[in-house]
């Protein structure tokens, strides 16, 4: 595949998710993170300690935010390094489900990969993974990684 964009929030599914885009891609893979407004924890690659977090949608709390997200591309980086596959990465601000769809159909790609955490339980049932909004929305082939 020409260009895979890469769903990443730091988990370690989401890094197995970004391996496979590398060793699927014939020239681009896109790195997004979301950093998500309204689900303070969405974000964070880790459990959060709200005591001595930044408070919730400050400047500072975004802030933290791009530095988790910058610290994600980083071993990205890393892990591209040498695969011959061009790297792209973005953050943004947004619905993560929403933003990733809208993203990928912006750029074009061939496919989204992404990690999906096998989530059950009433807020599934409510509000559905990520994983599987995306792969319901999405008009290209997506790829969930477990």
């Amino acid at each position: 595949m020409e260009t895979i964009l890469v769903a990443v929030d730091g988990s370690p599914l989401s890094k197995r998710a970004f391996e496979q885009a590398l060793a699927h891609a014939d020239s681009t893979v896109l790195a997004l993170h979301v950093i998500n407004p309204t689900d303070p924890g969405y974000s964070a690659p880790f459990d959060a300690d709200i005591s001595t977090e930044p408070l919730h949608g400050s400047e500072e709390w975004y802030e933290r935010a791009q530095e988790l997200a910058d610290g994600i591309f980083e071993e990205l980086a890393a892990l591209a390094d040498g695969s011959g596959v061009e790297l792209g990465t973005e953050t943004l601000r947004g619905d993560p489900a929403r933003t990733i769809v809208d993203y990928a159909r912006r750029k074009g790609v061939d496919a989204v990969y992404l990690g999906g955490h096998g989530r059950a339980g009433e807020t599934d049932l409510l509000f559905g993974s990520v994983a599987e909004l995306v792969a319901g929305r999405a008009p290209m082939s997506v790829m969930v990684v477990r």
